[in-house]
Parts: C-alpha cells; sequence; structure tokens
C-alpha cells in the first residue's frame, strides 16, 4: 500500500510539485527475529550473513552454517517460519532465502571462521591484492599466510619461504574463496 502526498509548503521550494511516498515496509528486526527463532530451534549452526528489505517489500536473506553447507531444507525450514508468522493481507512481500554462494564475498565473522584452512584473495581498501591461506581469524581481522619458493644466498636450490601477513577488517574491501577442483 502506498500513500502520495504533496505538501504546498515543500513543493514552493523546490519550484514543481514534489511527491512523497509512504509505504507499509516490513520491518527487517521482525524478519531477522523470525529467522533467527526457526535457526536456534532447527539448532545445526545456521547464522544469517545479509539481510535486506526493500521498500517494495522485496526480502532477501542468506544464510549460511557454522559446519558444512546449508541444505534446500533448510532453506525451506526458515522461509516457512518467516511466511508464516507474517500476515499478507496485512502486508504483501515477496520472500527469497538462499545459502552464501561460494562465489560471493565473505562478509561475516562466522564465514572467515568456516573457511580456515582455505585459500582467500583479498581485494583491500588500497587497491592492493593478495592471495593465502587464512591461517587465524579474530573479532578484529585474519591471518593470510603465502608461501613461495626463493633462491637463498649460499644454496643451490630455491627454499619454501612462509610469510604471514595480518589485515583488520577495515582493511579488506573484499575476501573471497579461491574455489580449487583437486
Amino acid at each position: 500500500m502506498y500513500i502520495c502526498a504533496t505538501f504546498e509548503d515543500s513543493s514552493k521550494e523546490r519550484g514543481d510539485e514534489s511527491p512523497l511516498f509512504l509505504s507499509n515496509m516490513i520491518a527487517k528486526k521482525k524478519i531477522q527475529e523470525l529467522a533467527e527463532e526457526r535457526m536456534a530451534h532447527l539448532g545445526n549452526g545456521l547464522y544469517i550473513v545479509e539481510l535486506t528489505v526493500s521498500a517494495s517489500n522485496v526480502i532477501h536473506l542468506e544464510i549460511d552454517k557454522k559446519m558444512g553447507s546449508v541444505s534446500v531444507e533448510d532453506c525451506m525450514s526458515v522461509s516457512r517460519n518467516i511466511e508464516h508468522n507474517l500476515d499478507r493481507e496485512e502486508q504483501d512481500f515477496e520472500l527469497h532465502v538462499s545459502s552464501a554462494g561460494l562465489d560471493k564475498p565473505l562478509r561475516v565473522l562466522a564465514q572467515y571462521e568456516k573457511n580456515v584452512g582455505r585459500d582467500l584473495k583479498l581485494v583491500l581498501v588500497n587497491g592492493a591484492k593478495m592471495e593465502g591461506k587464512l591461517v587465524e581469524c579474530s573479532e578484529s581481522g585474519i591471518t593470510l599466510e603465502q608461501e613461495r619458493k626463493e633462491k637463498i644466498e649460499g644454496k643451490k636450490k630455491k627454499e619454501l619461504v612462509v610469510e604471514r601477513f595480518n589485515h583488520l577488517f577495515s582493511e579488506i574491501k573484499e575476501a573471497k574463496i579461491i574455489i580449487t577442483f583437486k
């Protein structure tokens, strides 16, 4: 439901009539509570990665799991709990519940924790790019480990050199899992 109104005072200031749209938008907090309620009930380590509610009540909810992958049944269960607890007569909405895709950047600490030991590709805020194995993560940031062969002075063969780089989350623009098929 939309209400369109024009106000004389504001139209005089702007020169043209400017409509103000007010919608009956579903509260994001309500959706979050319903999703978390079902995830706690399932007790299988599900958590919210991202939740958006548009002005036209299009709800996008991405979930992930601490161990393993999100099943279709997990998505259906969370979706049904949200749908059954919202009144379509009061507010019409469109609901999309999905797992966080492997091709999408990591966005919450739990995703970093889940992927310790995997290779990541980072793009830093300053534009620098780097790849390495995620070896640690904390509330403030991550540690990446890079291995490379380097010629050591006085030796004939190249030796394996391991370096660790610490990055605060505030320094990371994007972090993606490097998908490998071995």
